[in-house]
């Protein structure tokens, strides 16, 4: 299915589920609030379950089957929601990376998601704002921890990455979880098909400040580049816009430390965390 259609599968079912929800909240006479509190959720999260903007959680699909005398409508018009592990505008990248033959990355605010262990990327999404619930959180960091599965994905992938200095010395989750996390990326770069290098904070010359971005290259030797920024994302196939990216990353790690260094500029981190 292509994206566009994926799109809107996903968007019809949420919308229909949306109708049978307040259709069966209406005929059990519950209001809004009411299914708010049992659920122990927000009104605004309800209404926009019920206008199909928001995908509902297992918690809140009990709550209202319980509450409101669904008879189990609920739970089975909610299995015909088109689901979607990851963030709608993330959803095209991760196909291709999934299946991709060599990927290079380029991180400046955080440890790559492909390289964060569970605590971490837990700290990571309880800092998002809007605030996402726990529940929420849940399903996105079991989500990662999926997408990781590339690491050890037979045919193996090559993957490189360059990540900036101060991911190491951002405490995301404190200092136990960045002790954990710098131990995770020193294991990740023993694998023989990961090249991990940072990039000094004191470099007077860098390439990468226009932000992040991850290069893909297909089975099929297509390449594409992905990047995101605060109002949204952008997947680059066409061959002069992935050209000049693919140029820029090659700049970038010849700018970084060599991957020795790196892995010796973590260890020395680790040691005085």
């Amino acid at each position: 299915m292509s994206d566009g259609r994926q799109a809107r599968s996903k968007s019809a079912t949420m919308r229909m589920f949306g109708v049978v929800l307040q259709a069966v909240r209406r005929r059990a006479g519950v209001s809004r609030e009411q299914l708010a509190e049992a659920a122990k959720y927000s009104v605004d999260m309800i209404c926009s379950v019920e206008q199909g903007r928001r995908q509902p959680s297992i918690k809140l699909i009990d709550a209202a089957e319980e509450l409101c005398d669904g008879g189990g409508l609920l739970r089975e018009a909610a299995k015909h929601i088109v689901q979607n592990k990851f963030p709608d505008w993330f959803e095209a990248y991760e196909r291709y990376e999934a299946e991709c033959a060599q990927l290079g990355i380029y991180e400046n605010h955080v440890i790559p998601g492909l390289f964060q262990t569970e605590d971490y990327a837990r700290a990571v999404f309880r800092s998002s704002r809007p605030i996402l619930d726990e529940e929420q959180i849940e399903e996105r960091v079991a989500a990662r921890m999926e997408r990781q599965r590339l690491l050890e994905r037979n045919p193996i992938p090559v993957i490189s990455a360059v990540i900036e200095q101060v991911t190491l010395e951002r405490w995301i989750g404190g200092k136990e979880v960045m002790r954990g996390q710098l131990r995770h990326l020193l294991q990740v770069a023993e694998r023989r098909n990961v090249d991990l290098q940072v990039m000094p904070t004191k470099r007077e010359t860098h390439v990468g400040l226009a932000g992040p971005m991850y290069l893909v290259e297909t089975q099929d030797e297509q390449r594409l580049v992905y990047f995101e920024g605060q109002k949204g994302s952008v997947l680059h196939s066409g061959s002069k816009e992935v050209s000049a990216l693919n140029m820029r990353y090659a700049i970038l790690r010849s700018q970084a430390l060599t991957p020795e260094d790196s892995v010796s500029l973590v260890e020395k981190m680790l040691g005085e965390l």
